[in-house]
């Protein structure tokens, strides 16, 4: 399930940047296709994959492992709404139906952090804000429906709780854990840096979200607050490990160009809250400098370790080694392809449609050269 939510992801990711590039959709129905039906689901399969990690309990039901497909649907249908091929009540239903697995995951996160043996790692706060403030962005959808005429600042209040805190704060939280076992280390101050900033990080999404609605000192103060946090993660990071072990990492690289692209977020989000950007390039921004190497750079490390479960094998390893081939210099296309494209310059889309390409290839070589 986990290696299929990995390449539907990707497949997700070559339908947007194809779809924009052709201008065969408009962006928030890309946004949707690309969030709700390939990052969305992964992200749950994620979580219930680190869990039992961070608990050090054992796998989650066969129900939650199944919820992603539900998700999928729920994202397809969303999708065909904004396109125009469902009828307006369907996105209602379709983030609805994503409510019940989003509390059944809270409520098993919860059970298996009370149940662990010894304390739980603090990641699993992370992942319980997250899924929370999903929860609240679900909720939101309906809302606007009932209320058309504040329709405008709940689709705000909606668009930064998912973008900032359920990807953000998901994204941020596992970092912290997925970048020591990538560089196959240890960092010594990640647990006491999660409970730490968590109140923070919580605090500066709501108030982004809240004053990119309703009040832009908010959203600035929010904004502010936020960078602390990721460039604590950044020199945390830097000083443990070195700009030379990052960069000569193909797994470490985009992960740690993911965290370069939540920066470039959040001051594009500057730009475009005093009216210097279009909103709409912080979208494609996010996408491509932030999701891209986030999700590429995670899969680098995890699609050897979900194929080949158990202990670390030599064929594990040569399969690492495979993926890990060319992630620097795709790292530095997706964050240079996000930059320009935060700039308005369309031609954005095509560094990162080749590097997405290659990783492709790097990933089906690699899987064949196993088989035989």
């Amino acid at each position: 399930m986990l290696i299929y939510l990995g390449l539907s992801a990707l497949a997700t990711f070559v339908a947007a940047l194809v779809s924009l590039l052709l201008g065969q959709a408009s962006l928030p129905a890309v946004a949707h296709l690309l969030l709700a039906a390939g990052i969305m689901p992964l992200i749950f399969g994620a979580i219930t994959h680190f869990i039992p990690v961070l608990t050090r309990s054992g796998a989650a039901p066969r129900s939650l492992l199944l919820a992603p497909i539900l998700l999928q649907l729920a994202g397809g249908v969303s999708f065909l709404g904004f396109v125009g091929e469902a009828p307006p009540p369907a996105l209602t239903a379709a983030a609805s139906s994503t409510l019940l697995p989003a509390a059944a995951l809270a409520g098993w996160m919860n059970q298996r952090a009370r149940r662990a043996l010894g304390t739980p790692h603090p990641c699993w706060h992370w992942y319980l804000a997250a899924v929370s403030l999903l929860g609240v962005a679900l909720l939101l959808v309906p809302a606007m429906a009932c209320w058309p005429q504040a329709r405008n600042t709940l689709r705000l209040l909606h668009l930064h709780l998912n973008v900032l805190g359920f990807v953000g704060l998901t994204a941020l939280g596992t970092l912290h854990v997925l970048l020591p076992t990538v560089l196959n280390t240890a960092d010594p101050t990640a647990s006491q840096r999660l409970r730490r900033q968590l109140p923070v990080a919580v605090g500066a999404v709501l108030l982004i979200a809240i004053g990119a609605a309703l009040s832009l000192p908010l959203a600035l103060t929010g904004t502010l607050l936020l960078s602390v946090v990721v460039l604590s993660l950044g020199r945390a990071i830097l000083t443990w490990q070195g700009w030379r072990r990052l960069l000569d990492d193909g797994a470490a690289a985009p992960l740690a160009g993911a965290l370069a692209g939540f920066l470039l977020l959040l001051g594009l989000g500057v730009g475009h809250a005093v009216g210097a950007l279009d909103g709409r390039d912080s979208i494609l921004a996010f996408i491509v400098g932030f999701l891209l190497p986030l999700v590429t750079g995670a899969l680098t490390h995890l699609l050897p370790v979900w194929l080949l479960r158990g202990k670390r094998t030599a064929r594990r390893d040569r399969l690492h080694t495979a993926l890990r081939h060319g992630g620097t210099q795709r790292a530095l296309l997706f964050l240079t392809a996000g930059a320009l494209l935060g700039l308005d310059v369309a031609a954005g889309l095509w560094p990162a449609l080749l590097a997405l390409l290659h990783f492709l290839g790097v990933v089906l070589r690699a899987l064949c050269a196993d088989r035989e």
